[in-house]
């Protein structure tokens, strides 16, 4: 706190103004920061929102991929007890194309599973750098 010089009439009015001057520059450079941080605050919720959506979106289409893949392989077990039980009412020729599209079809499968795996692996890398990123931003905006 201030200590003002006593003149005849009270304190030293150019003290005092220079005082009540200085206070006024620091609360508005005050205001000016926390309209600043306000503004910044705002873009962060956004950005935040944002990938929150994304996350949501992402989450479900993993879903939706591991619910295909779940009816991709009950369709290729349907269809392989089926080609079989054919195959053994229809001689070896029947026989040998049922194994051949068996094959195409666990090949297929694998396929799509392998897919699967790297497409959640991929996704587990953008989550983890998406948390990572807000980690970062809750450090910066402690810091602020």
């Amino acid at each position: 706190m201030n200590k003002f010089s006593i003149e005849e009439n009270g304190y030293s009015i150019e003290e005092v103004n220079q005082f009540v001057s200085d206070v006024i520059k620091e609360t508005e450079d005050i205001v000016s920061r926390v309209k600043s941080q306000e503004i910044e605050l705002e873009k962060l919720r956004k950005e935040i929102a944002f990938y929150q959506n994304n996350q949501k979106f992402t989450t479900s289409s993993i879903i939706r991929a591991e619910e295909t893949a779940e009816n991709i392989r009950k369709i290729a077990q349907e269809e392989s007890e089926m080609i079989i039980s054919n195959a053994k009412q229809n001689a070896s020729r029947i026989i040998n194309e049922a194994l051949i599209k068996v094959n195409r079809l666990e090949d297929h499968t694998k396929r799509l599973e392998d897919n699967i795996n790297i497409y959640k692996s991929k996704l587990k890398v953008i989550i983890e750098q998406q948390k990572n990123l807000i980690d970062e931003m809750d450090k910066i905006n402690l810091d602020s």
